[in-house]
C-alpha cells in the first residue's frame, strides 16, 4: 500500500480527468488504533519548514503539486525496519486531495503517520493520524510504545446506534459515537483493543483507572 501512495493520488487525478478543486477529502471514521496499525511510519517530530514541489508524472498536464516539510525527528515509534531516517514528509498541496497544513516553526511537536514510498519518502494526509503532541492524551502517549500495535488483529466496530453486538470473538465495539454522540470520546483517547491469549479481543486502559470505569481496564 505505502509503496503506490503517491502513483495512487496521480492515477486518480488521471482517471477522473477533473481539476484538483473539484474534489474532495473523505476519511472513514477509524480509531487511532487502527490509523497506528495501518501506517507505515509513525513518528515523533517537529517541522522545520515546508516547499511546494511538483510530484513527477508521465503526464504533462497532471502533475500533481505536494508540499515537502522538513523535519526534526524526535523519536519513531513504528517503520524501524524499513526507514532509518527521516529527513522530509510530503502531503498534496491541494486540501481536496487530503493535503494536510503544519505549522513549520520549528516549535510545534506533531505526532505524524504515513505511508513509506518505494524510493523511500514518507507520505501523509488527513486520513491518517495527524496531531499536536501536546493534544495527545496520556494514555494515547503511552500506547504508541506498543499497546495500539498488540491489538492490530483485533477488529475495532464503530456502533452507531443500538442493538450493537460482537459478532466475533476478535472485535471491539467503538461506542463514542452512541454513548458521547461524539467519535473521539473517551474510548479513542483512553483504550486500546488488545487481543488477549484465547484470540478474544477487548478494550484495557492505557493510563491509570478511575473509580467509575465501566470497561475492562486490566493491564495484558
Amino acid at each position: 500500500m505505502g509503496a503506490s501512495l503517491p502513483s495512487l493520488w496521480l492515477a486518480l487525478l488521471l482517471t477522473l480527468g477533473a481539476p484538483e478543486s473539484a474534489r474532495g477529502c473523505t476519511c472513514a471514521p477509524a480509531h487511532p488504533q487502527e490509523q497506528i496499525c495501518d501506517a507505515a511510519i509513525v513518528i515523533r517530530a517537529k517541522i522545520s519548514s515546508e516547499k511546494v514541489i511538483v510530484a513527477p508524472s508521465a503526464e504533462q498536464f497532471n502533475s500533481i503539486k505536494l508540499i515537502q516539510y522538513e523535519i526534526k525527528l524526535i523519536k519513531m515509534f513504528k517503520g524501524f525496519e524499513k526507514i532509518k531516517d527521516i529527513q522530509y514528509v510530503y502531503t498534496p498541496l491541494d486540501s481536496s486531495l487530503c493535503g494536510v497544513k503544519l505549522e513549520a516553526n520549528n516549535k510545534k511537536q506533531y505526532l505524524l503517520t504515513g505511508q513509506i514510498s518505494a524510493d523511500n519518502k514518507v507520505y501523509i494526509q488527513l486520513c491518517n493520524l495527524i496531531e499536536p503532541w501536546d493534544d495527545l492524551s496520556f494514555s494515547q502517549k503511552k500506547s504508541l510504545n506498543q499497546r495500539f500495535q498488540m491489538g492490530c488483529e483485533c477488529k475495532i466496530t464503530t456502533c452507531y446506534t443500538v442493538p450493537c453486538s460482537l459478532q466475533a470473538p476478535n472485535q471491539c465495539l467503538w461506542t463514542d459515537w452512541l454513548i458521547e454522540r461524539r467519535l473521539y470520546g473517551q474510548q479513542a483517547r483512553n483504550y486500546a483493543c488488545i487481543m488477549r491469549s484465547d484470540g478474544s479481543c477487548t478494550w484495557y486502559r492505557g493510563g491509570p483507572p478511575t473509580d467509575k470505569e465501566l470497561i475492562d481496564i486490566s493491564d495484558p
